[in-house]
């Protein structure tokens, strides 16, 4: 049976509440939201706030990296290695996911943001390298599997015709939980316990969970399967159909997301330790790079949305995919203030590209493994950054340079536009049309 409160929404609106359908509202710099009904606008906010988090652990790692490597004494021959083992929790969504095709998209979705808040908290009171990396990687299967999901809740909900604008302002609004990362990173010398009292911020989303649950609605898609007797059955059911149903599809967007990661993840990894280090910034410097430049950067997740709807995924999310490496190059090659110009524009062509590789991976799979799909991306996206983070601590004992090591690294990202030309083009079109179900148990 449909949850009455699921129900209430997939009932026509009238009278007040239908005035507001299809109503777009202006966000300043993210410019418009897609004409979005009150369900709609609902269901992407909430999706949002989820994302929001899963950014700013993401970017504190990244931001406060010297200071939790100086705290818990971690030596840098190891730091390679450290990030990499962390991001293998990526991998462990894998197993999260399919819970979303067989139980529903809101119930895991609420479950994740409180499995990633706990474990990134407790990543405050870490003693030491290995408690901390054990945290960070459930953190990360967590936060891995609620954002494949809040993705696909969005790509299910809203219109063929915005499907890609609203992904991309998805992935934007999701970012500016950097913007969060930034602000506090630039106290962190005043800050109660340092970059410790900066994971404590991440208790936040608790307070979240009661009133999520409330008015969180199901999908309207896998209500629509369950009543048909389309979605599957067992956990297990998901990953059977995602990897005989439609193998071509899989390897292809695999592929794409293991040599982009494999090239250009220690590249956003390392930049804020390169800039303290190499160019001799202070954190409050980073800072404001991270929260001024990084709020143009983003904007990449709109433009790529809007542009790909109306020009296609091929070819916007190959351009962005080729450019993204070559900005790398200049990025960690630019002399003084250049590097400025150089990092916001390969911040925005790589978020470009992300956003419609996302975009892909909620639209090439069916309903009853969709969420499946996005976890399978992220896991080969983790496993192809933890193995570049690897071979980047082989090159730098090799060179004795982050930056020679890194701008070696991006032969892999450059090979990985090329992939993208033979996905079928997918802007405009409905999700059922895109991908039919298989029926594949």
């Amino acid at each position: 049976m449909i949850d009455p409160a699921v129900a209430s929404d997939l009932k026509p609106e009238t009278g007040p509440a239908a005035e507001e359908a299809g109503k777009s509202v202006h966000l300043g710099l993210l410019g418009r939201t897609p004409p979005f009904t009150r369900r709609q606008r609902r269901v992407f906010w909430i999706a949002s706030t989820a994302g929001f988090f899963n950014e700013y652990d993401r970017a504190l790692l990244s931001l406060a990296l010297k200071q939790i490597q100086a705290g818990l004494k971690i030596a840098e021959s190891h730091l390679g290695a450290m990030l990499s083992v962390i991001r293998l929790g990526y991998l462990l969504t894998l197993l999260l996911t399919p819970f979303a095709d067989v139980f529903g998209r809101r119930r895991l979705l609420l479950y994740t943001v409180m499995g990633y808040t706990v474990f990134t908290a407790l990543s405050a009171v870490a003693p030491g390298e290995r408690t901390f990396v054990m945290f960070q990687i459930v953190a990360r299967a967590f936060a891995g599997a609620e954002a494949a999901v809040a993705m696909v809740i969005v790509a299910e909900e809203v219109d063929a015709a915005h499907r890609g604008w609203a992904i991309g302002l998805l992935g934007a609004v999701s970012s500016s939980g950097y913007g969060l990362a930034a602000i506090v990173f630039a106290f962190i010398n005043v800050i109660p316990y340092g970059w410790r009292g900066l994971y404590a911020i991440a208790l936040v989303p608790l307070v979240l969970i009661i009133p999520l649950r409330r008015v969180l609605p199901e999908s309207t898609r896998f209500e629509k399967e369950r009543l048909e007797g389309l979605r599957p059955l067992k956990v297990w059911q998901p990953l059977v159909q995602l990897y005989s149903a439609y193998p071509g599809r899989l390897m292809m967007m695999l592929s794409i997301a293991f040599l982009a990661s494999m090239g250009g993840n220690a590249a956003g990894f390392l930049f804020p330790k390169f800039l303290q280090e190499t160019h001799h910034w202070s954190p409050g410097n980073v800072s404001s790079l991270f929260l001024f430049g990084g709020a143009f950067g983003i904007l990449g997740s709109i433009v790529a949305g809007r542009l790909s709807d109306r020009y296609g995924r091929r070819l916007m999310g190959a351009g962005f995919m080729l450019l993204a490496p070559i900005l790398t190059i200049w990025m960690y090659t630019a002399p003084g203030w250049s590097i400025v110009p150089a990092w916001i524009l390969e911040l925005f062509s790589d978020v470009a590209a992300g956003t419609i590789l996302n975009a892909y991976s909620a639209e090439l799979f069916p309903t009853s493994y969709r969420s499946t799909a996005g976890s399978a991306l992220a896991v080969a996206a983790t496993t192809g950054g933890a193995l570049g983070l690897f071979f980047e601590g082989v090159l730098f004992n090799i060179t004795g340079s982050h930056a020679r090591a890194i701008c070696y690294l991006t032969v892999f990202w450059i090979i990985a536009p090329a992939i993208i030309w033979f996905f079928p083009e997918t802007s405009g079109r409905e999700l059922e049309e895109i991908s039919p179900e298989a029926n594949v148990i």
